[in-house]
């Protein structure tokens, strides 16, 4: 729902702040008051074209805000969150557009920044204007299939359709896939068989490049380190080595030990140096003891440690060898050695898939076949379903026309089906036409009607329809060139139109204006200051007052205001 239109500097208009309510609201005023500026104001703020010209003269710029209230399951919410505006459900959504006097604009959507294009957008969620010149709602050919399949209730049979589309493009997908992998893949043949059979000669395996590289460098420097462990063990054994010195000093000890104990039992006449000698001598021969151990544990040692460093002859060269054939490998494929095995992998399925790329293919075009046997029936179901819905359509607008007094006019949803050129909403061109006289052809909506004819084929298709979809609808002088019985009838369906929701019309007929809940009158007036267009809410008696002048014109008669009553009182 709209609630509140704010219009700064728009042409003939400086300063107007206006509430709308629910149902219908009516703007009334002499012809040339500035009607047409209030709804440029609003389009404007929905995003449409902005000319400099709009701009009031001697202003530097010119602004227009609507405020919208939509509904919580209103389309209009996953955009904002698509385009990242900060707003949801419960919140108002507020468009705003300044334009300079240099024709340069800016949008903004929730005081916040926005291109146009999301004005537009926005604008075109929550607004639908039926004018002499205006070719959106309706009267755009692109909404007649989605406006058809909301009155066919086709919500499931669409789904079937967009359902079966998405598994006919996957097929297809598929199915390039596999001819064109089949292709590369018969082209290169050759060359595959002879690396995959060079790999699985090599057998690589996954971490044997870092093994073989730790291993070659161990080798590399086993020879040094033999070398210098045999010196070490020479060093020990060799001539008078420490060990025979060890044990000579051992012998010798043992002797002077064994005669300490002889002199001791002939009564030794020092008995307390002949105890420190023999506790000085077996402290020096378990010195000596433990020395002859931890050096013949050395030699041992040294032994194992040389034993570790002795390789097998030509190891080095078999590895280096190894090394060299894998890195070789890697590079003419240009990857890591490590990934070897996963390419060799990789060869042995593709030379799979040349093996058995017949059957795949095959296999694949049969399963496209199956998705477009599918999709071609949930294509003839929608069909149907809205030839079905054509032809209601068709017979409840023609009963709308003839209150409308366009009764030799005639109207067709036309649905042609088009195999050739199917897509997810199905394979139908969809088209409201109309023809105005007896006898002439149909032609397009927006082509072969002309000026009020258009607002009311619109209200009659919106009568017909399911309705508004959340949309504020704004109608433009519908009731151009009728009075009377048929502008009654117009009034009529624009009150049953906007009991569920809301509408503006721009009216010259006081019935129509008698069936509006909110009446507002513009006018003109000249000042010092310049022209200015002005726009009031009208109470009761004032409402009175201006359909009495719509009935009678400038002069107002009593049988005017009584005719005014009537009108109001129905």
């Amino acid at each position: 729902m709209l609630v509140s239109l704010s219009i700064r500097d728009v042409v003939l208009i400086d300063r107007l702040d206006l509430v709308f309510g629910p149902g219908l609201s009516a703007l009334t005023g002499e012809t040339g008051a500035g009607k047409s500026i209030l709804l440029g104001a609003l389009g404007l703020a929905c995003g449409d074209r902005a000319e400099r010209g709009l701009v009031r003269t001697g202003a530097d710029q010119a602004s227009a805000s609507a405020v919208f209230e939509p509904a919580d399951d209103h389309p209009v919410w996953a955009v904002l969150e698509e385009a990242g505006v900060s707003a949801g459900p419960g919140e108002p959504v507020i468009l705003r557009r300044t334009l300079g006097a240099d024709g340069r604009s800016r949008a903004h959507v929730n005081d916040q920044p926005a291109s146009v294009g999301l004005l537009a957008r926005l604008g075109e969620l929550m607004v639908e204007i039926h004018g002499q010149h205006d070719g959106r709602g309706l009267l755009d050919p692109k909404t007649h299939r989605s406006l058809l399949d909301a009155f066919a209730g086709a919500d499931a049979a669409r789904a079937a359709v967009a359902g079966a589309w998405g598994a006919v493009t996957a097929a297809r997908t598929r199915l390039e896939r596999l001819t064109g992998d089949r292709a590369r893949a018969a082209d290169e043949e050759s060359f595959l068989r002879a690396s995959l059979d060079a790999l699985a000669a090599l057998d690589p395996r996954t971490g044997e490049d870092a093994a073989l590289s730790d291993e070659r460098k161990f080798l590399q420097q086993a020879e040094a380190a033999l070398g210098e462990l045999q010196t070490a063990a020479e060093a020990l054994s060799g001539g008078q080595g420490l060990s025979a010195r060890l044990t000579t000093a051992l012998r010798g000890l043992e002797r002077v030990r064994a005669a300490l104990g002889a002199g001791a039992g002939e009564g030794d006449g020092e008995p307390g140096g002949a105890a420190s000698a023999r506790t000085a001598v077996d402290r020096a021969a378990s010195a000596l003891d433990r020395a002859l151990i931890e050096f013949n544990e050395a030699e041992d040692a040294l032994g194992d440690a040389a034993a570790a460093f002795e390789v097998e002859p030509g190891r080095l060269n078999a590895v280096e060898e190894r090394l060299f054939a894998l890195r070789a490998a890697a590079r003419r494929h240009q990857v890591e050695p490590d990934a070897l095995p996963a390419l060799r992998a990789d060869l042995a399925a593709r030379l799979d898939l040349i093996d058995h790329a017949g059957d795949r293919v095959q296999e694949a075009e049969a399963a496209l076949k199956a998705a477009q046997a599918d999709y071609a029936n949930a294509a003839e179901a929608l069909t149907a379903l809205r030839q079905d819905a054509s032809r209601r359509l068709s017979a409840s607008v023609e009963a709308e026309l003839a209150p409308l007094r366009m009764d030799k006019a005639r109207f067709r949803a036309s649905v042609i089906p088009d195999p050739a050129h199917p897509g997810p909403a199905g394979w139908d061109r969809v088209n409201f036409e109309v023809s105005t006289n007896p006898g002439a052809p149909f032609g397009p909506l927006d082509k072969i009607a002309s000026g009020g004819e258009l607002s009311r084929f619109a209200l009659a298709l919106k009568v017909c329809l399911t309705g508004g979809a959340g949309k504020v609808m704004v109608f433009d002088e519908v009731d151009q060139g009728v009075g009377g019985a048929v502008a009654d009838a117009v009034g009529q369906r624009l009150a049953r139109l906007a009991a569920s929701g809301q509408a503006l019309v721009v009216t010259h007929a006081p019935q129509v204006a008698a069936r509006a809940e909110a009446h507002m009158r513009i006018d003109k007036s000249d000042s010092e200051a310049g022209v200015r267009t002005t726009v009031r809410v009208l109470t009761p008696p004032e409402r009175r007052e201006e359909i009495a002048r719509m009935l009678s014109g400038a002069q107002i008669t009593d049988a005017a205001r009584a005719a005014a009553d009537e009108l109001m009182a129905r």
